[in-house]
């Protein structure tokens, strides 16, 4: 019996209730088409890189010869098997057999092929170069680029395994740990796209070319990097199929062992700066940490240490500073050697045999150029490798605004445990980066206490200079300040000149008027800055009768990053070598500033120092140890610079024409009243003049931007000097100018008490006019 409706009903229940089998059935179908589905995009993704459309022969092959010409100059040349085929390939008759020869040539050198599709999306693959590299070297692969959108913005390639090792100082006195020492450790690597000529910067457009991909290893082994390639910001394709991991294996290099002998043959240290043919430098700078420098081209090794250099043809320049000659030696290296490497040091003069010492007072071992990151600066031993590789007998290490809290640990009001009997390191304080920097950055030199009175925190520190000075004094402190020119520097060189500077810097500003207030001020700074702004502030302050010395300094790593010992201080120590010693020295004016090249000792007026005492009508007997070297050749590159342009002090600029001779001056009250001219030939010349003084002056000897003497005072019947009423007048210009530079940076508690001080000197000048009878 047939149930109306039936058929339709069992349809129906059969479409809703399909049986079991029915329903398995379906299922594997559906999956079986997923995945037919995903084997075929996957298939369609990993197809391979090495498939493009017709390439013309002519670009293509004007394009592999600038790759050729590169290669040949980057030392890695290709193989003269390939330089022949590609030859070949390129007098091949059918163009699209040529391309496809320089192809099967240059794909073995190719380290990663790059796809950039018509959206302008990258993919990468790895390719058939083995990816051999050599530990402290740099290996060259080619990067094939088909390039399907005719893209010509730059190929980049970046990867977390290449780069600085460091992060640079950016003045926090405690910087945030943004690059550890495991961070630096993974970054073993230096990846970039070699883009100098004849290389281009940007991509022709052309649908296929090669590339250049340099990789430098800082380890041997096996290394792992990852790089991503890129043409811009929206170019990376989904999926990090941009990029790939490429597992390297590092040759070892080779380690060379070095005997360093001084001009005694005893073992020393030296600075070596060492250069492969191609003009890289090694070790490599941004892979260094301490005891070597990323910003300096040289390192600093003791005898007994080592080098680890790859194969290859090198130079080594060897010297111990200023004092020392350079010497050049080759080395070439193979599987065979050599392991050793010797060096002698060659001194050309040693002022310390004759009792004159050589400091810098100002070196820094954070901020500036050093790295905070992956530690705050670096280490008292690395200090300390850097004064003996420049042969100074002193350096006042000082601590300041960055890294303070970390670095301040340093100091202990004692030499440090490293100094030697004839090698002294002492740390001391730069007031910068705190409230008072605005007036003039301050060196404290024999402090026994870092820590200003009820101050926690460097923002607790007062805000102008004076406070400062009188508590470093009270300490039995030498103190002063620091890069001198900064806030004076004027358009002409004259000295002395009458230019109002604008005081809005961080030099010796506000000098102008602490230096009225007795036994508060010591000395200023001189060589890092330009020696016209450096010294008429001084030779006014000299004309009115004050008594502050000058001392030489670098500033390192700031002003100067090269070396320390750029500008150094060179006193006459009687008996034993003690940083006690030198300062006494430097207060006392028995001291010159130099930039190692020149060198002013045992000035004497009328047999003595410090002061002369003389009736009028007679002559000022002058008498001096004049030393200079010059290379027999000039260098055009420092002599044609602006005296506003560093360096600011150096012998070349005093060469007279394309001779070794230099001007050797007598300045009285701040005029050259004499001259003659020294050989530099690095021999001492002894020199004598008789200057006639009608008056009590202040008399010095220099070397204009190379070295100066601090002045004789010659008191001409029992009167004080008062050399120039103009100098006088000058000062109390300078006063009203700084304070309008100053005041507002005063805080309110102390502007009364800063006002005063200014007022003080106000006054003081306004007397010495009132003295002064010469204009």
């Amino acid at each position: 019996m047939l149930v109306k409706g039936g058929s339709a009903a069992i349809a129906q229940s059969t479409a809703a209730n399909p049986p079991k089998r029915q329903v398995a059935y379906s299922t594997n179908m559906a999956n079986k088409l997923v995945l037919m589905l995903a084997l075929i995009l996957t298939l369609a993704a990993q197809e391979p890189l090495d498939t493009h459309a017709p390439v013309p022969l002519q670009p293509l092959a004007q394009q592999v010869r600038r790759l050729e010409t590169a290669l040949n100059y980057l030392g890695q040349p290709l193989l003269a098997a390939d330089q022949k085929e590609i030859n070949n390939a390129i007098a091949d008759a059918d163009d699209i057999a040529a391309v496809k020869r320089l192809e099967r040539t240059l794909d073995k050198y190719t380290l990663a092929v790059v796809e950039i599709n018509p959206e302008s999306r990258v993919r990468v693959e790895q390719g058939l170069a083995k990816p051999e590299l050599v530990e402290g070297g740099t290996r060259l692969f080619l990067v094939k680029v088909l390039n399907q959108a005719g893209v010509t913005a730059p190929l980049r390639v970046t990867s977390p395994n290449s780069g600085d090792v460091y992060i640079t100082s950016n003045g926090a006195p405690e910087p945030k740990l943004q690059l550890s020492p495991h961070d630096a450790q993974e970054r073993w690597a230096s990846i970039s796209m070699y883009d100098k000529p004849p290389m281009a910067r940007r991509l022709s457009g052309l649908g296929l070319e090669y590339m250049i991909l340099e990789v430098f290893s800082r380890d041997g082994g096996q290394r792992s990097a990852v790089m991503q390639f890129d043409t811009g910001q929206t170019s990376q394709d989904l999926g990090f199929r941009s990029e790939i991991m490429v597992l390297f294996t590092a040759l070892p290099a080779h380690t060379v062992t070095l005997r360093i002998r001084n001009e005694n043959g005893k073992p020393s240290a030296a600075s070596l700066l060492v250069k492969d043919r191609y003009q890289r430098i090694y070790p490599n700078p941004s892979k260094r940490l301490a005891p070597d420098f990323p910003f300096q081209p040289q390192v600093y090794r003791f005898d007994g240490e080592t080098l680890r250099l790859p194969e290859g043809y090198y130079t080594v320049a060897s010297t111990g500073g200023p004092e020392y000659l350079t010497h050049t030696k080759e080395l070439s290296l193979d599987e065979n050697g050599p392991n050793e490497l010797s060096v002698s040091l060659e001194r050309w003069i040693d002022p310390s045999k004759f009792g004159w010492y050589s400091g810098d007072h100002h070196v820094h071992a954070a901020g500036c150029s050093h790295y905070q990151n992956p530690t705050e600066g670096v280490l008292p031993k690395d200090m300390m490798r850097q004064l003996l590789g420049e042969s100074l007998n002193i350096g006042a290490v000082l601590t300041w605004g960055p890294c303070y809290y970390y670095q301040k640990q340093f100091f202990s009001g004692q030499d440090n445990t490293l100094s030697t009997p004839d090698r002294l390191m002492h740390y001391d304080l730069e007031v910068s980066g705190f409230p008072s920097s605005h007036a003039g950055h301050l060196v404290l030199l024999g402090l026994k206490d870092q820590d200003y009175p009820d101050t926690k925190r460097i923002e607790d520190w007062p805000t102008w200079d004076l406070p400062i000075l009188q508590w470093g004094k009270k300490q039995g402190a030498v103190v002063g300040f620091a890069h001198s020119g900064w806030g004076l520097e004027v358009q002409t060189n004259d000295l002395p000149n009458y230019e109002l500077p604008p005081f809005d810097g961080i030099g010796a500003n506000e000098f102008i008027v602490d230096v009225t207030y007795p036994n508060t001020v010591d000395f200023i700074s001189a060589v890092d800055t330009p020696y016209s702004a450096e010294l008429n502030i001084w030779y006014h302050t000299l004309n009115v009768g004050f008594r502050t010395r000058i001392s030489g300094e670098t500033d390192f790593p700031c002003i100067y990053d090269g070396r320390v010992g750029i500008g150094r201080d060179y006193t006459k120590i009687d008996g034993k070598l003690s940083y006690s010693g030198w300062l006494t020295a430097m207060r006392d004016g028995r001291s010159y500033v130099s930039d190692g090249r020149s060198h002013l000792m045992d000035f004497k007026v009328n047999g003595r120092d410090g002061e002369v005492q003389l009736n009028s009508g007679k002559n000022a007997h002058i008498e001096v140890n004049v030393a200079a070297y010059l290379d027999p050749l000039p260098d055009e590159s420092i002599r044609k610079l602006s005296f506003l342009q560093k360096p600011y002090w150096a012998l070349e600029r005093a060469r007279i024409g394309n001779t070794r001779d230099v001007p050797l001056e007598v300045v009285v009250n701040g005029i050259a009243r004499a001259r003659k001219l020294i050989t530099a030939d690095g021999q001492i010349h002894p020199v004598a003049f008789d200057i006639p003084i009608e008056k009590s002056s202040w008399i010095a000897l220099r070397i204009v931007q190379s070295s100066h003497t601090n002045p004789i005072f010659v008191i001409v019947d029992g009167k004080p000097i008062r050399a120039s009423r103009r100098s006088a007048e000058w000062c109390l210009a300078a006063v009203n100018q700084c304070w309008t530079q100053k005041a507002v940076a005063i805080s309110r508690s102390e502007r009364e008490a800063a006002r005063k001080a200014y007022d003080h000197a106000r006054q003081v000048y306004q007397q010495l006019i009132a003295e002064s009878q010469e204009p």
